[in-house]
């Protein structure tokens, strides 16, 4: 699914060494969370995943594909098998529910009938049935981001990434969309959760992988955690 190796990735623009030879490998069906502080490389770990970013150094391999020697065209082939979600949710303002979920099906080109079946089956799965029609503006954050998710979700990809997905809800809300983590997890998808949430992450016996300062300090399962993070 995921296999690191080695990998340095320095911003040339700042002289910034963002990760300093770093390996870890993440196995198709696991959820995992990774957690550290600001700036402890979480989020360069996460762009090297998607192809956001190129390493300078190591071998990164996401679903089969080389990251690091893949050639830009063939990058909308890995983000098939990805599933990205945001804290900012990302949702087009001027399309409702329905839309925004088919919009990433329409992207890929899938077919009418595909997604008149598919999309209606993922928002029930994340529990925004009989919501299609209402706008961005008149869901609550809770609603937002699980809309998100069912974009993530629609193309049915191997992997979920997910960037501080709870940032913007409330203790409650949050316990209520790792939940529906976990249910999809089950249901065969691997799961990266990125978060600096430790009460959340300690509410769950998962594996947990924290960065601080470019190196992985830690890697475990337990669903707890003493690591500091801000």
């Amino acid at each position: 699914m995921v296999e690191m190796k080695n990998v340095t990735m320095v911003y040339e623009s700042s002289r910034t060494e963002a990760l300093d030879n770093v390996s870890l490998s993440i196995k198709e069906g696991e959820f995992v969370f990774l957690v550290g502080p600001s700036g402890s490389g979480k989020t360069t770990l996460m762009k090297l995943i998607t192809g956001e970013i190129r390493a300078k150094s190591g071998q990164i391999i996401v679903n089969d594909f080389d990251m690091r020697h893949i050639k830009r065209r063939k990058l909308p082939k890995v983000r098939r098998t990805l599933g990205v979600i945001f804290q900012d949710y990302r949702l087009i303002e001027n399309m409702n529910v329905y839309d925004n979920v088919a919009f990433a099906m329409r992207v890929v080109g899938a077919r009418r009938k595909e997604i008149r079946e598919r999309v209606p089956y993922v928002l029930d799965l994340v529990g925004l049935e009989g919501r299609e029609k209402r706008m961005p503006n008149e869901l609550s954050g809770g609603e937002q981001q699980r809309v998100a998710i069912a974009r993530a979700l629609v193309n049915n990809p191997r992997m979920i990434v997910a960037d501080e997905p709870t940032g913007n809800l409330d203790p409650v809300r949050s316990l209520e969309l790792m939940l529906l983590f976990e249910k999809i997890n089950d249901m065969g998808t691997t799961i990266l959760v990125v978060t600096h949430e430790k009460e959340l992450v300690n509410a769950f016996s998962k594996r947990v992988i924290a960065i601080d300062n470019g190196h992985v300090v830690s890697d475990g399962k337990g669903g707890y955690f003493d690591y500091e993070i801000e």
